[in-house]
């Protein structure tokens, strides 16, 4: 059975390291951008020992999503915690995308960049990019109803569709500042979309 995408399943420190710089070349260029020969020069390994932990580069892949997936998932559960209000939860959830951007550490969402190539990815990795688009609206979508009902968000239309449309504008900024290479361009377009919420 193939546990390889599952994030409870603990790596091996040097599994970990893969996972982390396959990781920083799916940001940097995408599914098709690099080869096990560029990560065994990374890690300083020879291209066998990255396929003894994850035979395929659909498995590769797909492990590293899962990773990718469940670090945000952490912290939307931190927000949740951290940040009773759902307005300033919105705009921590910005702040912290913008503090990746500016450190690259990741500088974009590498789920952000697979959904552009899902159809030439392996199906087994569109799958995860799907779930967490999937997670990440449901989130939203809760968030903004929460606003909504505490008279802490103004809505032209349902939670659902305002979720939609606040996601692709989180996601659009990230690929304009990317475009522009300009880390602050995320922040002026965020910022306009959270103003759109704000009663």
């Amino acid at each position: 059975m193939d546990n390889s995408a599952d994030p409870s399943i603990q790596l091996s420190p040097k599994a970990e390291e893969i996972t982390q710089r396959t990781s920083e070349l799916l940001a940097r260029g995408g599914y098709d951008s690099f080869s096990y020969a560029d990560i065994a020069e990374l890690v300083q390994v020879r291209k066998a020992s990255i396929h003894h932990h994850f035979p395929t580069k659909a498995d590769l892949v797909k492990a590293t999503v899962a990773r990718h997936c469940e670090a945000i998932r952490q912290g939307l559960r931190s927000l949740d915690k951290s940040t009773p209000d759902p307005l300033q939860r919105l705009e921590a959830y910005c702040q912290w995308w913008a503090a990746c951007i500016e450190a690259s550490a990741p500088p974009i969402c590498i789920c952000a960049l697979l959904a552009a190539e899902l159809p030439s990815i392996p199906t087994e990795v569109a799958d995860q990019v799907r779930c967490h688009f999937e997670e990440l609206s449901a989130w939203l979508t809760a968030v903004i109803a929460e606003g909504r009902s505490a008279g802490r968000v103004s809505l032209a239309v349902e939670p659902p569709t305002e979720a939609l449309a606040f996601m692709a504008s989180i996601h659009g900024a990230m690929l304009a500042a990317r475009a522009l290479g300009d880390s602050r361009v995320f922040s002026s377009i965020t910022e306009r979309s959270l103003d759109r919420l704000r009663p």
